[in-house]
């Protein structure tokens, strides 16, 4: 039996069980019991594996009214965190690999990102506007401690000084702090935390190789202290397994220094249907049946809608009641929103010249 074909099992330190297929395979493969007793498997420790991309463009830019954000920066593709419930998931289908545990161990690291950047500001025609750094999966993924991409395009932006935001939910944001707090007092960058529990046991379950929810948090008031502001982001709020935890949530955050708060709900496009159902059998079997039945309640009779305006909050009841509950506890705890960046203080960098800088 092949790899792809074998049953759904726990792995450790990954947030998916299987190589989910994606959309656009050709072949369907799944596993059948021959009614013959094996001892089980163990399941396999799976390692990381990162190809070097050599991209052709790295400025994304999007027109959808519930970001908010035009312009994005990924300097990598898949993230290492293993989050099961990332919605960039079915992103990995357009490379004809899972969205499942391939998502989380094929990664690729876009080392030319830096200079590609260089290239897109320097241009006549660019306008400059806040750009998301790392927004599909996260810039500070583990693979950053070595390649540095995030940096290095960090540093484009502070000598621009081009505004710049992130969402992140891995300390290791606090090695770029020198940078950060230089930004910040010129209003060119924000930075939100996404907590979705603050349970360590449910956090390596669910995201894995993220960085522990104190740890985001401790990361969070140093950045405060800094001077650079801060937000959070409860993201997702799955009903029955974190929702309860969303004033607890905010009230840790506002004690360790955000100024702004927002929430998502759980959204599961595409093959995140799959790897997320499975990860509930194999978790939370006992209450699988009532998540989902929750999440169609809140989209309309599906699993997911995705129609803009509805895909962050949902509709209905219990939809509402989570609306409530943040608003209440957003008002009681006195979040703000950040300071707009400052986009009027760009300054282009010099095309790069086949002759060379002599000043």
């Amino acid at each position: 039996m092949s790899e792809l074909s074998k049953p759904a099992r726990i792995i450790k330190g990954r947030g998916s069980s299987s190589r989910t297929v994606s959309r656009f395979d050709k072949r369907i493969y799944t596993a059948e019991d021959d009614g013959w007793y094996q001892e089980p498997e163990a399941a396999p420790r799976l390692p990381t594996e990162v190809r070097e991309d050599m991209a052709r463009s790295i400025i994304s830019r999007n027109d959808s009214p519930d970001v908010g954000f035009s312009q994005s920066v990924n300097p990598y593709k898949g993230c290492e965190h293993g989050c099961v419930y990332c919605f960039a998931r079915p992103s990995h289908a357009y490379l004809d690999l899972s969205p499942g545990l391939d998502f989380e161990t094929k990664l690729f690291a876009k080392t030319n990102a830096a200079e590609l950047l260089r290239k897109e500001l320097a241009k006549p025609g660019y306008r400059c506007s806040s750009i998301a750094l790392g927004i599909n999966t996260d810039a500070y993924q583990p693979i950053e401690r070595k390649y540095r991409i995030t940096r290095q395009c960090l540093e484009i932006f502070a000598e621009t000084k081009h505004p710049v935001g992130f969402i992140t939910k891995n300390a290791l944001i606090e090695r770029d702090i020198d940078l950060l707090a230089a930004m910040a007092r010129e209003r060119l960058v924000n930075v939100y935390f996404s907590v979705t529990t603050l349970d360590n046991r449910l956090a390596s379950r669910m995201e894995p190789r993220a960085s522990a929810p104190h740890a985001r948090l401790r990361a969070m008031k140093a950045l405060h202290e800094a001077g650079v502001p801060v937000g959070v982001m409860v993201a997702p709020v799955i009903p029955m397994i974190t929702d309860r935890e969303l004033e607890a949530i905010l009230e840790a955050a506002k004690e360790h220094g955000a100024q702004a708060a927002g929430y998502v709900l759980l959204r599961l496009p595409h093959e995140l249907k799959t790897i997320w159902r499975e990860w509930l059998e194999l978790h939370y079997p006992e209450r699988a049946e009532h998540v989902m039945s929750l999440m169609r309640q809140m989209h309309g009779g599906k699993d997911y809608d995705s129609t803009f305006g509805k895909r962050m909050r949902g509709e209905g009841p219990f939809a509402q009641l989570i609306q409530q509950r943040f608003a209440k506890a957003y008002a009681r705890l006195g979040f703000g929103r950040l300071a707009p960046v400052d986009a009027s203080r760009f300054v282009p960098p010099r095309p790069p010249s086949p002759q060379g800088e002599l000043f």
